[in-house]
């Protein structure tokens, strides 16, 4: 731990690293390195945002002047929703892009899928979810979404955690989603560089996994396409026009953007970091907050090949396989706000704090020791998960609020995401 402490007061004092010597958990003699920029074939960012402006490049295709739904946001939960109409056979869907399909969030997210959740809601969607990322997809596009099974395990620290995940295990089983509870011997004959000396027990999850999130967007997106719908980027939305009918009740009548706008008489509101502003646009109230979110990913780990991904919810912390690696993350109790959202933001990062992100590297090494000696390769802190106040009430029609707002405005929240997991 002591080598640790010093790794971070280094990195407190040197925020910019070269990234040749890369991050490390080992002792460091020497300076510490940048956040690491993730490889995308975008390159205007928060630190770069020279380059022409959305409205100048057009849209990337013609606006078409009615639609039967508009879907605001190119991120995961926009090109889920997409696909889910078009494949439940509503015809002239329209998805709108502020920049480029994965931008500001997804783009640089974990890709984990943990199906297994207290609400038997989100149980039921995420086991649906494997199965169209794992299957479906590539059967309807010949697309791959990057899916690797390499089973998931929930950490039991003490009676509590275990007795819930028992009761999980049970959830799952109406959803046909396999799951054992595994003793600590048994934990660490699976996971051998696991410490387990201090856990009750663990929840092992074999057909838990990983995706790549642009991979994945790009076949939802493909198969909706297929279906019918269009997918409309480099179009930001400026407007959500109301009407009041006969009856006094205000209704959705149009989407204005910076090339025209679009008639519809219903908007799903996806835009995840930015979905507080476009609910502004209609006088819907979006309780979101957005906040600054990262990991790390190690250098090589020898014998975590195939092991399956950790989730310990005491030390919030995730461990998710990369490989002959690791990334190392997980939810901050001390978040950095991002209070004022920028619109100019599409592919970029944060310089990562390592004040906050102290507790995860703590309950990573507590769990997996050989981490203390283990360097990182690279940081990637992003816009992070976007919180809501509420973790059931959310997502579903503006109009169920107060009567002021505006029908057929809807509402998809990360909390409800098929595939939230670890971001």
């Amino acid at each position: 731990m002591a080598s640790l402490s010093r790794a971070l007061r280094v990195a407190a004092t040197c925020p910019r690293w070269s990234r040749t010597r890369g991050l490390g958990l080992r002792a460091l003699t020497g300076q510490a390195g940048p956040t690491a920029e993730k490889s995308v074939p975008y390159r205007r960012t928060l630190k770069d945002p020279q380059g022409p402006s959305t409205a100048a490049r057009g849209p990337s295709q013609p606006l078409p002047s009615t639609a039967n739904v508009v879907v605001i946001g190119g991120g995961s939960l926009g090109c889920q929703t997409l696909y889910h109409l078009a494949k439940l056979g509503v015809s002239g869907a329209v998805l709108l892009e502020r920049e480029r399909l994965t931008s500001g969030t997804t783009w640089h997210t974990a890709g984990l899928l943990w199906q297994l959740r207290p609400s038997d809601v989100e149980v039921e969607l995420l086991a649906h979810t494997r199965r169209v990322v794992s299957h479906d997809l590539e059967e309807e596009t010949g697309l791959h979404t990057g899916w690797i099974q390499n089973g998931g395990l929930f950490i039991a620290s003490n009676r509590q955690r275990l007795d819930e995940y028992k009761r999980l295990m049970s959830l799952g089983k109406a959803y046909g989603v396999e799951s054992h509870v595994l003793s600590p011997a048994e934990t660490k004959a699976l996971y051998p560089l696991m410490n387990v000396d201090d856990l009750y027990g663990t929840l092992y999850v074999p057909h838990d996994g990983t995706m790549d999130p642009a991979g994945t967007c790009t076949a939802l997106t493909r198969a909706a396409a297929a279906r019918g719908a269009q997918v409309i980027e480099n179009c930001p939305v400026t407007g959500i026009r109301v009407r009041t009918d006969d009856f006094g009740v205000r209704r959705v009548a149009a989407v204005e953007t910076e090339h025209g706008s679009i008639q519809t008489p219903c908007v799903v509101n996806c835009a995840g970091v930015w979905a507080s502003a476009v609910g502004r646009m209609a006088g819907v109230k979006v309780p979101l907050v957005a906040m600054h979110h990262a990991y790390v990913v190690t250098e090589r780990i020898e014998g975590i090949q195939n092991m399956p991904n950790v989730r310990d919810h005491d030390a919030s912390v995730y461990l998710r396989l990369q490989g002959d690696a690791l990334s190392v993350g997980g939810y901050e109790t001390n978040p950095i706000f991002w209070e004022e959202v920028s619109d100019k933001f599409a592919f970029g990062l944060f310089d990562l704090d390592w004040d906050v992100f102290t507790q995860h590297i703590e309950g990573a090494i507590n769990r997996v020791p050989v981490l203390e000696k283990t360097g990182v390769k690279s940081t990637v802190c992003g816009p992070g998960v976007s919180i809501t106040c509420s973790l059931t009430t959310a997502a579903g029609s503006a109009s169920a609020a107060t009567s002021p707002t505006p029908r057929t405005t809807l509402l998809c929240s990360p909390t409800t995401s098929p595939w939230r997991g670890a971001t």
